[in-house]
């Protein structure tokens, strides 16, 4: 009889995912844990592995030609319909090599030239590098957390519009706090951008990550002024471990974003895989069965880790995130002679990435990635507990 998904994870050792390669495991050298890289421990869907196969079988690794393209497409739009009843025109749905192509294209494409960049933070690592990198100012907005419970300063960022910012990035689900906003949320969000003429780059790539009595609601799909100034970009290089084959998309909402797609030269969103659209096709149409038990599985793992962390370092605040596999750590209430995520990287050997990483409201805690087996992962926390109790 086969083995379930659950029976391959729990008895896959640290040691197995040292063996496989990957960068994750890799980069803390022999012995390390690897909790830094968002990708899960969990393989990969048989769909995508027969996908992949047949797309060998046939040696197609050339060019991306327009079919593939287009099924990809129309995938897309069929899995944005079916899981979150979002009607999309798959011929407003764009290949891109990966999310961060997608935001550069809305920054350099769609937003105000040379105007800042409006960032709420604590935020992923290279949302605070890309707009620099293209030479734009960034704007952090410091999220409003009580108790865990993060939610927009919503006068901050309407300041950071006063201030000249146009383009605002909204992570949802949100990477690294793990909340996912609710339509209200968005609305009052909606209400500000809209005030100034802000655009929205909306990053939805973890949005297939929910857990029981929550629902991802796709920003663009809240109101016709949203669908107005958005930009939405996903892949399914989260919910099934596919970021190494290079492959998102970007979901356009109006008729001038349309437009000015089809004014872009033909290399501004060149680059996306033969195997990735593959594997995203794949994915959207044959891979929710695989998605929704590792989603049980991971709705296991945010709670055993509270109930680790309770009891191995109870001055530690988490949350359980609604969505993503990424834990937010704040250690702020311990006496801790440094930075605690350096601190578990150095003396645990567990990578894990580092608060100020994050940008402002990020120092005194880390992010930690739980996709992992189950006893990976209380091995892991008894490692950082032993790092981070005073000696």
């Amino acid at each position: 009889m086969a083995e379930t998904i659950r029976e391959v994870i729990d008895t896959t050792t640290a040691a197995m995912l040292r063996a496989r390669g990957s960068y994750k495991w890799t980069a803390p050298g022999p012995g390390g844990f690897g909790a830094a890289v968002a990708e899960m421990d969990f393989g990969a869907a048989p769909p995508i592995l027969d996908a992949l196969a047949g797309l060998s079988a046939d040696a197609k690794f050339g060019y991306l030609p327009p079919p593939l393209a287009d099924e990809l497409a129309a995938a897309c739009a069929d899995f944005q319909q079916r899981r979150y009843g979002w009607e999309v025109d798959p011929a407003l749905v764009h290949n891109v090599p990966d999310v961060l192509k997608a935001l550069e294209i809305a920054i350099t494409r769609f937003s105000r030239p040379g105007s800042p960049v409006i960032l709420p933070t604590p935020a992923y690592m290279p949302f605070l590098t890309v707009p620099k990198f293209l030479g734009r100012e960034i704007i952090q907005v410091r999220m409003r957390g009580d108790a865990g419970l993060f939610t927009f300063d919503l006068d901050a960022i309407d300041d950071a519009f006063w201030a000249g910012g146009h383009l605002l990035i909204f992570c949802n689900p949100y990477n690294p706090l793990g909340r996912v906003f609710t339509a209200g949320e968005m609305a009052q969000l909606t209400d500000v951008v809209d005030r100034h003429g802000g655009r929205v780059f909306a990053d939805e790539i973890h949005g297939p990550i929910i857990y029981p009595g929550l629902r991802h609601v796709p920003y663009a799909s809240t109101s016709a002024t949203a669908a107005a100034h958005t930009l939405t970009a996903t892949s399914a290089s989260k919910a099934w471990n596919l970021p190494g084959l290079k492959c998102a998309q970007v979901i356009l909402s109006n008729e001038p974003d349309r437009q000015r797609w089809e004014e872009m030269g033909f290399f501004a969103a060149h680059g996306a895989s033969n195997p990735g659209v593959a594997a995203n096709i794949a994915a959207y149409r044959h891979g929710e069965a695989w998605l929704d038990e590792v989603l049980g599985y991971l709705d296991e793992s945010r709670r055993l880790l509270a109930g680790l962390l309770g009891r191995h370092l109870p001055q530690v605040r988490y949350r359980p995130p609604d969505g993503t596999y990424l834990a937010w750590l704040d250690c702020t209430a311990m006496d801790l002679p440094g930075s605690p995520g350096e601190l578990v990287t150095e003396r645990a050997h567990v990578t894990v990435v580092d608060g100020p990483a994050f940008g402002a409201g990020g120092p005194g805690a880390f992010r930690l990635n739980f996709a992992t087996p189950h006893p990976v992962l209380a091995e892991i926390v008894e490692r950082i507990a032993a790092a981070l109790r005073p000696a």
